[in-house]
């Protein structure tokens, strides 16, 4: 009886054996399939990792455009100058629509009070800022003249 049982478990025991080899193979199988779609480690270089962390954008608010100066003979307040260039490329974006309580572009009731006040006054609050308006506009690369010119390009046609 006990030959019997020592062939059974013989045969029992290879079986087990083929099937933990077999399931091995598949899984090294496996592995070596993952293997293939792995991606190589980024560069650990200096400038790699220092662009890998960087910032993705960046966010440039208020960068202002270039306003050409004007040639020197022209009158800064008149038409084709550099006011109504300033105007043109700054003021306008909330004087032309009245935003926040602005006075809007060519309208008389609206400049009329603030005229009164005086052109100094205009200019004070121009450069400085007033109420919601930023000083200069928003645009600190402009000049005290650059400013005055725009404001006196506005003001030109009520006086």
């Amino acid at each position: 009886m006990n030959k019997n049982k020592s062939g059974t478990f013989l045969v029992g025991s290879l079986v087990t054996f083929a099937i933990l080899f077999g399931i091995a193979l598949l899984i090294l199988d496996n592995m070596e399939e993952v293997a293939k779609n792995v991606t190589a480690p980024a560069s650990m270089e200096p400038e790699a990792v220092q662009e890998r962390i960087g910032p993705v954008a960046e966010v440039t608010v208020g960068e202002p455009p270039a306003v050409e100066a004007p040639p020197a003979e022209a009158d800064t307040g008149s038409a084709g100058g550099v006011g109504e260039q300033i105007v043109s490329s700054v003021c306008a974006s909330c004087h032309a629509a009245g935003l926040m309580q602005s006075p809007k572009l060519g309208s008389a009731d609206d400049w009329a009070p603030r005229i009164e006040k005086g052109i100094e006054t205009l200019y004070d609050h121009a450069i400085n800022g007033f109420n919601m308006m930023p000083a200069k506009g928003g645009r600190a690369d402009l000049s005290d003249e650059d400013v005055k010119a725009a404001v006196d390009h506005m003001v030109a046609e009520f006086q």
